[in-house]
């Protein structure tokens, strides 16, 4: 705030001159109003202007006693108040956001600013992480979601008066992020799909129609249960309600939760994937396996027909499924680097879009939140259409002769 003369109104008399307030000539002259080390509001008073003026000066910078900030919060680095924050604020979220909060600062905030006081990150060393992430090859959309957490934790800092203000204010992530394709790097023919199912153990072969011809994510084809919850035979419908989760020290390791956010939904069952799934069930017994369902809110432990569970009967962990899948792409010729169980769902979305589905239809399909993020992640796949150039006047031309020959 401005340095306040108490002694004279702001508003000038008829000779242009400032009138006197009621306290002209009482008391000290010159107000400051300042905000003090806990955020409160704050007023010191003067004699003189030039000692109002440098006190104000003192307090915009936290020079002043009153506005300092302890040493023990100039210190503070991200790690250690990103810690208290996260605890502060994860009772009323979901077990699922209290992993990936927990996981993406230890694994992706932590190593780059955690030692850091908050005080020493500025809007230089945010860019030069993100430019550096982006360069090793991290995904913009994964990017997006670390940045939008550093961004949170440094704005609760700025509330809690711990820093003067959010370098990530600065940052224009979209422009940082321009350039970078969010296209799959790379996508399986149909060849290529059937050499690895090919190589695939009959036991598993379902999960890999589910991935290529319905757009599966993989704990979305591992959590499928038999039963009209997740397929409905007779109306020809997929359900997509759950996904099954590996936590080793919650839940007795593994549980289902709900698909990610937005995704779940029901889909069309095709014909082949359906003759598919009947006959696995058929040769392939599903194996009852006692499981906690988070997916009505409360935890519910229920007996769940899972469709896909290791020759011993057990749910597949990330590792276990991520140990046979290794051997298979090998086996398929598949890239080590993106030849992922995602490729087959990118193999799906990729057809569809050149066997001409409508946009809309895609999105539906892959359970996308919005069209933007599905024509922005398969623009390349889109079949080009002819200009439009000359499209409106040759419609007007033709509707124009139609009426002159009536």
């Amino acid at each position: 705030m401005p340095v306040d003369d108490l002694w004279y109104l702001n508003k000038r008399g008829p000779d242009g001159k400032r009138l006197p307030s009621r306290r002209h000539g009482q008391g000290k002259r010159w107000r400051v109003r300042f905000a003090d080390a806990a955020g409160d509001p704050r007023t010191r008073f003067f004699e003189r202007k030039a000692d109002a003026e440098a006190f104000d000066a003192r307090a915009r910078t936290g020079a002043a006693e009153e506005s300092k900030v302890q040493q023990s919060a100039r210190l503070l680095t991200l790690r250690d108040y990103g810690d208290r924050w996260r605890l502060s604020r994860e009772v009323g979220w979901a077990l699922e956001t209290r992993k990936r909060v927990e996981s993406n600062l230890r694994c992706h905030l932590y190593p780059a600013f955690g030692d850091r006081p908050l005080r020493a990150i500025n809007l230089t060393s945010v860019l030069e992480w993100l430019t550096r992430r982006l360069a090793e090859g991290t995904p913009s959309t994964s990017l997006k979601l670390y940045f939008e957490l550093l961004d949170t934790v440094l704005n609760a800092a700025v509330t809690d008066k711990i820093i003067p203000d959010n370098p990530c204010d600065g940052v224009k992530l979209s422009q940082v992020l321009r350039g970078y394709s969010r296209a799959p790097k790379w996508v399986p023919t149909e060849r290529e799909v059937l050499t690895l199912l090919d190589v695939v153990p009959a036991r598993y072969r379902a999960a890999i129609w589910l991935g290529a011809g319905q757009g599966y994510r993989l704990g979305e084809a591992l959590g499928v249960e038999d039963g009209p919850r997740c397929i409905d035979q007779e109306r020809s419908e997929l359900h997509v309600a759950q996904q099954l989760r590996y936590a080793p020290r919650q839940h007795d390791g593994f549980y289902l939760s709900e698909p990610k956010a937005g995704s779940s939904g029901t889909l069309d069952l095709d014909p082949v994937v359906g003759q598919v799934l009947a006959e696995h069930v058929r040769e392939f017994p599903p194996v009852p396996v006692e499981l906690v369902d988070l997916t009505a809110g409360s935890p519910v432990r229920r007996s769940v027909p899972l469709l896909f569970t290791t020759t011993r009967g057990n749910p597949f962990t990330d590792r276990t499924w991520s140990r046979e899948w290794a051997d298979w792409r090998a086996a398929a010729g598949w890239p080590k680097e993106h030849g992922t169980f995602h490729a087959l769902r990118h193999f799906f979305a990729t057809t569809l879009i050149t066997n001409h589905a409508e946009p809309q239809e895609v999105q539906r399909m892959l359970r996308h939140k919005t069209l933007r993020i599905t024509l922005e992640t398969y623009v390349h796949w889109w079949p080009k259409r002819d200009r439009s150039r000359g499209i409106v006047g040759s419609v007007l031309r033709s509707a124009l002769a139609n009426q002159d020959h009536n």
